[in-house]
């Protein structure tokens, strides 16, 4: 209840940090946070480019000469998000150590301002998407209502495995070298740029152990077939989720007062 209390009475530091951070980065870029939306835009159209004509034919359901674009840049909202928060959660702490030590915050601040500026990125991301969808002639549905419960699980998630690997990587700064590599692993096996039907069918309950996948494919229902998620395969990544935020916090409140130290 005490970090309840300290995050509502230094919540106006976390929304003017998150208006600082993006006038900060894009201070003298006259495109400003349009490189925001490129970038992920970017890496669809490179995808596409290169493996459309391998992986276009095998998209059932969409009739649409652009169905691989489509499906890549479901995953995409879905992986970025993710992988953004956890990346940045992974040295939040180490990278704002001369401001823990000037400063008199609660440093669980730091995340929620991580979580904030990567939610305006991803809605950004999301509203380019929509004006793709409808310059492809691919109108979403009604099924967008749903999206808000694949986002709060990719959040919950992406938070709590990066705040706990956060705390460690104060104490074990190897850490912050070594999950970044596995990240890119981790991309390639969840189903962003291939189809789940693609993988035999005897690997695929492997494949459901990634808690990525139930949501990318989630990602995939609403935006590009236009229907509710299978609630069957988020029961799983939303429970891995819940219990990596249980985690995080513990290792939170027992290393709070040596992190100062550490850093």
């Amino acid at each position: 209840m005490n970090q309840l209390r300290a995050i509502w009475a230094y919540r106006y530091f976390v929304i003017s940090s998150i208006k600082t951070e993006f006038r900060s980065r894009f201070a003298r870029s006259s495109l400003g946070g349009i490189w925001m939306i490129l970038h992920p835009l970017a890496q669809v159209a490179i995808y596409a480019l290169v493996l459309s004509a391998v992986l276009a034919a095998k998209l059932p359901g969409i009739n649409s000469q652009y169905a691989y674009a489509i499906y890549l840049m479901a995953g995409i909202l879905g992986w970025s998000l993710f992988a953004e928060v956890f990346g940045r959660s992974l040295g939040v702490f180490v990278d704002n150590g001369n401001l823990l030590k000037k400063m008199a915050f609660p440093k669980i601040a730091l995340p929620l301002i991580v979580t904030g500026s990567a939610l305006v990125n991803n809605f950004l991301l999301f509203g380019a998407i929509l004006i793709v969808f409808g310059l492809l002639g691919h109108l979403p549905s009604l099924a967008l209502l749903w999206l808000p419960l694949l986002l709060v699980t990719t959040l919950i998630l992406a938070l709590g495995l990066g705040l706990a690997l956060g705390i460690i990587n104060v104490f074990v700064r190897d850490i912050g070298q070594i999950v970044p590599i596995l990240l890119q692993f981790w991309f390639w096996l969840t189903p962003v740029v291939y189809v789940s039907s693609l993988i035999p069918e005897k690997y695929h309950s492997v494949m459901m152990l990634n808690p990525m996948s139930g949501i990318v494919m989630g990602y995939q229902s609403i935006l590009v077939y236009n229907k509710a998620p299978d609630m069957s395969m988020l029961i799983y990544p939303l429970t891995i989720a819940c219990a990596a935020l249980g985690l995080a916090f513990f290792m939170y409140f027992r290393a709070n007062e040596e992190m100062a130290d550490a850093l």
